[in-house]
């Protein structure tokens, strides 16, 4: 089931020999294998490039220690603490084991999804709205992106129910689970709609050119402002919703949608101007998720 996992999203072959995926003139997304149309058929010494279990072995387990390498040092953190300081050994170290495959596993999954899927649609979706030439078009997309990847994040969703269980405790909204829903999805919301309107001004700064870093100071001398007038119940609430922004669903596709514009609009350097949308992303809901909470 791995195996036909990892073959199914790229069989690329390593130790400097051949690889497998390549991306298409029309769809970078795409990868396409010799035999298919719009392919390219790579030879080598004359012979026509053959793929090897052996090889896809060796490229997955290359993945593999990739993540792991990742995860080494939460993995060194913990155990120091579990046996230089705490002096215990781990409850359950089978399940614990098991649980540390599964991350190890997942990340690498996710990783490979990451490259594979969303970072190329972001771009193509950039390119071809861009190409369309419509601003506001481009700039609907912008919002919906920001807004739709924000209420799916799984961060948010755990954090505003939180927020909602600890506000009912401090008898800040009425107990009652109608209540505790209420609360938790008008955070969201806010959240999202926050995220949307700060990826809309990044795009916007991306093709006027403004410079990031005078929109960032601004953001944050206008949340410390904030923060000395605002209640102070709902000032870790409102700090907490700006980080809880920029994860897994949210940064792979803003961040391939602020490259992608920046690569294919005139004067724009992707390095210079394609990143800082997350930075929006993280700022805005700050200030404007106040008033819900």
């Amino acid at each position: 089931m791995l195996l036909s996992l990892f073959v199914s999203f790229g069989m690329t072959i390593v130790k400097g020999k051949v690889s497998a995926a390549f991306r298409g003139p029309t769809s970078p997304s795409s990868i396409w294998l010799t035999g298919t149309i719009k392919t390219r058929q790579i030879t080598m010494d004359g012979k026509k490039a053959r793929f090897r279990v052996p090889n896809i072995l060796t490229a997955i387990a290359h993945k593999l220690w990739s993540a792991f390498k990742d995860l080494l040092p939460i993995i060194l953190v913990i155990a120091f603490f579990q046996v230089v300081v705490l002096r215990q050994p781990l409850p359950n170290m089978g399940e614990v084991a098991f649980g540390g495959l599964l991350v190890v596993l997942g990340l690498t999954l996710f990783i490979e999804g990451l490259e594979m899927g969303l970072f190329p649609i972001g771009e193509n979706m950039a390119h071809a709205l861009a190409r369309k030439g419509s601003l506001f078009w481009l700039l609907t997309f912008a919002f919906s992106l920001g807004f739709s990847t924000t209420v799916a994040e799984p961060a948010l969703i755990a954090v505003s129910a939180e927020a909602a269980d600890i506000a009912a405790q401090g008898n800040l909204i009425a107990p009652g689970e109608d209540s505790l829903n209420s609360y938790a999805l008008g955070l969201r919301l806010s959240v999202a709609f926050s995220v949307g309107v700060a990826i809309l001004v990044g795009v916007l700064r991306i093709l006027k050119g403004w410079p990031v870093h005078y929109l960032i100071i601004g953001g944050y001398v206008v949340v410390m402002l904030m923060t000395l007038v605002a209640p102070k119940e709902i000032v870790g609430i409102a700090y907490d919703a700006g980080g809880v922004t920029t994860s897994t669903v949210t940064v792979p596709l803003v961040a391939a949608l602020g490259v992608g514009l920046a690569t294919i609009i005139k004067g724009r350097s992707p390095l210079l101007d394609g990143f800082g949308l997350i930075a929006f992303a993280s700022l805005l809901p700050m200030i404007l998720s106040w008033d819900t909470d």
